[in-house]
């Protein structure tokens, strides 16, 4: 068994696109406070679909072991981000 855990914090937003406008932007913010955040493993879902989780990033891997760090329905190419320094 895992000794990480992982906070479910549910926000409402009143459409998919502002649900993910606020992910993106709350992931960010929280990325800056703690290395433990990963912003590419944030989704959304309905509140009735809680199954159903739709992704905020693209996150598609890139050269140098960097991900990229767009939206995940950017049309411009994949451009960095890199990795947060190791938790300890």
């Amino acid at each position: 068994m895992t000794e990480r855990w992982v906070i479910h914090l549910p926000v409402t937003a009143p459409d998919l696109l502002r649900a993910r406008i606020f992910a993106r932007t709350a992931a960010r913010v929280l990325a800056r406070l703690s290395a433990r955040v990963d912003p590419g493993g944030v989704t959304v879902s309905a509140e009735d679909q809680q199954d159903v989780h739709h992704w905020v990033f693209c996150d598609r891997p890139l050269p140098g072991g960097t991900r990229c760090a767009l939206p995940l329905d950017h049309t411009n190419p994949c451009t960095r981000r890199t990795r947060p320094p190791q938790a300890r």
